[in-house]
């Protein structure tokens, strides 16, 4: 047995340098694991509301933009546009009131269904099974007699009018979707939001 003395100040750096290479390791493991439990950054965005800008939206036009991965269309309604939706029959319509509230916000339940009459927001998606319908900014004449523009749905015949109010006698049961929105200024629209909602 040796008398000799223990070198302590060795073992200590020895187990000082494990504990830091072992913790190093602990955290870069660690890492990739507690950053997995964060959304990701499409998963933020699909929820988030989208900012629009229309400065450059023309009468007739319409643009398409994502919110919540579903198509929304905004659409500038000429004055002949506006004049159409009250001359629809309430009678040719299966919710000329817009009575199902989930399909719009209470400030879209109006003949325009909008904020803004010459500006129509929805949702691109048929009520029937999810199709997209085709916009006809004119010969609409050719789906619904007397109608110079709508929404027609090419998988199963469903229409509606200017303002996304579904036709009687087609197999969509609802309007389109009007999503809440607000005019940030006249040229910037928020979608996904209502306004003073944040």
């Amino acid at each position: 047995m040796s008398n000799a003395p223990v070198d302590n100040s060795r073992r200590r750096f020895l187990t000082a340098a494990t504990a830091v290479v072992g913790g190093a390791g602990a955290v870069a493991a660690a890492v990739p694991f507690i950053a997995s439990w964060n959304p990701s950054a499409r998963a933020k965005s699909a929820g988030a509301a989208v900012e629009v800008d229309i400065t450059k939206l023309e009468p007739g036009q319409l643009i398409r933009v994502e919110w919540r991965s579903k198509p929304v269309w905004i659409i500038y309604r000429t004055p002949e546009m506006l004049e159409q939706l009250s001359k629809i029959s309430p009678n040719d319509l299966k919710d000329a009131n817009s009575d199902v509230e989930k399909q719009q916000p209470a400030y879209a339940k109006n003949i325009h269904r909008s904020k803004k009459e010459e500006i129509f927001i929805a949702v691109g998606i048929c009520t029937h099974l999810g199709c997209s319908p085709t916009y006809y900014s004119e010969g609409y004449q050719e789906v619904v007699e007397g109608i110079d523009s709508g929404f027609y749905c090419p998988c199963h015949g469903s229409k509606f009018d200017m303002a996304g109010r579904v036709f009687s006698g087609v197999p969509a049961g609802a309007n389109l979707q009007v999503p809440p929105h607000y005019f940030m200024t006249d040229n910037t629209i928020l979608i996904g939001e209502d306004e003073g909602a944040a």
